[in-house]
């Protein structure tokens, strides 16, 4: 399945060239024009039908992770983290390191050794080590270098009812619905574009949006998910099976009202279930894309998943087809709204 090739791939930030190579090897023969910029962005054309409407898609290759930053006299690793974790995810978790895959597992000082006080906190990441099963530093030093990229190591499954489990689905769940799309014969020009770096402050975009010309820019995002226990309903951004999920606002952009809308009555008029992205924290690639140029619309559509930015997220299947109904439906018509694409935004 094309979503465990990508989940299963690394590509923290800074580092994507194997997600990158996967989504270059799927788009071949499906695209017109393909280049790689220079940051590291692809952006693959698949032309219309006929001339007129040309629709950005825009989904983020990068996962969070961590980066070796030093290693200590017992060949124990120390780490920064590349992205937003939270370090209490993190001790006991296995980890793969740096392009020769070396296998490790994150470390602490264990809780019967700990004074009460550290007992009722969050162990910081200073205090967190890897282990790769070293004696020395010497040794560590054979196989691990300062600035080695570190991966969570975790498998796709799929589980439960209609659930798959694995790393990364912020956001490779974006990169396969935009790959399934750019398969499909358009009748409007499609510009698909693959960012790196998101997680850092959307640097791909910034570089990416300022490289093209078009009407409007959909991100396609996995984004929080917090349907669970102890979160009262109002405080819940998304919930699973309710469909895809259209923002507002974020902190980073503010949407146009009029896509929306479109967006929203495409959903009723095919009978795809939907939901309000129900927060206006976060942010994604809509925040340089909006700016860029002299300014591009955009409406951002995304994947509930619960525990983001850890080792091992959760969705649902019916959540994923659904937004690659939506969108496929949004893009079909979009010619027949030729007359609002080009109206003022507001």
């Amino acid at each position: 399945m094309l979503l465990k090739r990508l989940t299963n791939a690394l590509g923290v930030s800074g580092n994507e060239g194997a997600v990158r190579n996967l989504i270059l090897e799927e788009l071949e023969g499906h695209v017109d024009e393909v280049k790689v910029d220079r940051m590291g962005n692809i952006i693959a054309v698949k032309n219309g039908e006929k001339d007129g409407i040309n629709i950005a898609l825009t989904a983020h290759m990068d996962e969070v992770g961590l980066m070796v930053k030093g290693i200590d006299k017992d060949g124990l690793i120390k780490f920064a983290t590349i992205g937003g974790i939270d370090s209490r995810i993190l001790v006991s978790k296995p980890v793969i390191i740096g392009d020769n895959r070396i296998p490790g597992v994150i470390g602490a000082k264990a809780v019967h050794m700990q004074k009460p006080d550290e007992r009722k906190k969050a162990i910081a990441i200073d205090e967190l080590y890897i282990d790769i099963g070293s004696k020395s530093k010497k040794e560590t030093e054979n196989i691990v270098s300062v600035g080695d990229y570190i991966y969570f190591d975790s498998e796709y499954v799929e589980f439960g009812n209609n659930r798959i489990k694995a790393k990364a689905l912020d956001n490779r769940v974006g990169c396969g619905i935009l790959i399934e799309l750019l398969k499909q014969p358009q009748k409007v020009t499609v510009t698909g574009i693959f960012t790196v770096q998101e997680e850092i402050g959307l640097r791909g975009a910034e570089v990416a949006a300022n490289q093209v010309d078009v009407d409007l820019a959909i991100i396609i995002e996995g984004t929080t998910c917090s349907d669970v226990s102890a979160i009262d309903p109002h405080l819940q951004v998304t919930s699973l099976d309710l469909g895809p999920a259209i923002s507002v606002m974020d902190r980073t952009s503010i949407y146009n009202r009029k896509y929306i809308d479109l967006m929203i009555d495409i959903a009723k008029e095919n009978n795809i279930p939907w939901q309000y992205r129900r927060a206006s924290f976060g942010g994604n690639d809509a925040g340089r894309f909006h700016t860029a140029k002299g300014g591009t619309p955009c409406v951002s559509v995304a994947v509930p998943c619960r525990y983001i930015h850890s080792p091992v997220s959760v969705l649902s299947k019916d959540d994923y087809n659904n937004t690659l109904a939506l969108l496929s439906r949004f893009i079909e018509k979009a010619n027949s709204y030729e007359n609002i694409f080009k109206q003022s935004l507001r």
